[in-house]
């Protein structure tokens, strides 16, 4: 099947990315390793020993970048709807985290060990319609700050990705009353015209 003539530009226009091509040039699996290590390096999120979950891991770019920060000490689950190839150090589980199985197989994992961070990158698949885009992308936000609410240890930080959107200022309200401070993040490595922020929450109440 051709190509239609947006995603020829889509993919000029990925493999000119200046991120995509360090990425490939470093190793990483993804260019959005780039937005998070100016989140981590910017607020000293990560720390020797931590427990850290990725809601939304695959291709596994921030798995991978958070097991090289870490080193040999501390603890990284990743889960995904789509599969990934294995990173040595990173238990990952396959499945959609709106099932309660998976989120079941997540907990078993976890086998009670307080959670140090929650990052979550998981978007739905786009459509192009923001009247059922938005409320898709606020849906799996809501899971993730439940999942955080859980499993966070008090003091502990969760970083989630948002669009802005029907849903956002609620959103955000909310994780100022259950956290120290949040601040609301735009990557240089976020594409200037993607409504995506990352919203940073520390100091779990």
């Amino acid at each position: 099947m051709a190509r239609s003539k947006s995603s020829h530009r889509w993919l000029k226009e990925h493999f000119a990315d200046p991120y995509v091509k360090r990425a490939q040039a470093e190793g990483w699996r993804s260019r959005a390793v780039f937005k998070l290590e100016e989140l981590i390096e910017r607020d000293d999120l990560l720390q020797p020993g931590m427990t850290v979950v990725d809601l939304g891991a695959a291709p596994g770019g921030w798995s991978q970048m958070v097991r090289d920060r870490l080193g040999d000490r501390g603890r990284v689950i990743g889960l995904d709807i789509l599969p990934m190839q294995g990173i040595a150090g990173v238990d990952f589980i396959e499945g959609d985290f709106r099932e309660e199985s998976v989120l079941a197989t997540l907990e078993q994992t976890l086998d009670g060990t307080p959670v140090d961070l929650v990052l979550s990158d998981m978007a739905p698949n786009m459509s192009g319609m923001t009247a059922v885009d938005q409320p898709r992308a606020m849906h799996l936000a809501e899971l993730a700050e439940a999942f955080a609410a859980e499993h966070l240890r008090p003091g502990g930080a969760y970083l989630t990705k948002l669009f802005h959107g029907p849903g956002f200022d609620d959103y955000v309200r909310r994780l100022r009353a259950a956290y120290q401070r949040v601040s609301i993040r735009k990557p240089k490595a976020s594409r200037a015209r993607s409504p995506e922020v990352y919203a940073l929450a520390t100091g779990k109440r």
